[in-house]
């Protein structure tokens, strides 16, 4: 019983259950791809936007949870003009990202992972193992939401409204 009682202990432990509020350096220097093709870093694209709040929305142009997530998105965008939304495609096919954006009409700032949702330094630090995900940074570049796998969850709503 006392080996139980010790494993369990030490698995508690070293779970990290705490939710980071800045990337790492090897997130923020993760390559991404404009709809016209430049390359940049999430740093660079994070920095675009500085003194503004961003609501990040990790998504494909094949999954459906993210298609029906769109309706809340655009809710968010009506009712938070002054909030930058920025969408990180996984899709692996940049035409079919490209589709993607055009088909289901999707307003706001464009970016493909190019290595998808298994891989990169990026989709690492965030741990996805689920698309959607929406993440919501503030206006001083710190992470204030780190995890919402549904449009309509209200933790982003209570991110997106709190005032620095």
């Amino acid at each position: 019983m006392k080996k139980i009682v010790l494993i369990f202990i030490i698995v508690c432990t070293s779970c990290n259950f705490e939710k980071p509020t800045e990337f790492s350096e090897l997130a923020l220097n993760e390559s991404v791809y404009s709809l016209n093709g430049t390359q940049f870093s999430i740093k660079e694209v994070l920095n675009t936007h500085k003194g503004n709040k961003i609501l990040i929305d990790v998504w494909a142009s094949w999954c459906g949870d993210c298609i029906k997530g769109l309706a809340s998105v655009r809710n968010l965008q009506k009712d938070y003009l002054d909030v930058v939304f920025l969408f990180l495609s996984v899709d692996k096919s940049k035409n079919a990202w490209k589709k993607g954006i055009n088909r289901f009409q999707i307003e706001g700032e464009h970016y493909n992972l190019p290595k998808g949702m298994k891989d990169g330094d990026f989709v690492d630090f965030i741990n996805l193992g689920w698309i959607p995900r929406y993440m919501v940074i503030d206006e001083q570049g710190k992470i204030t939401l780190f995890k919402a796998t549904s449009a309509s969850d209200s933790s982003i709503e209570d991110a997106l409204k709190v005032v620095i």
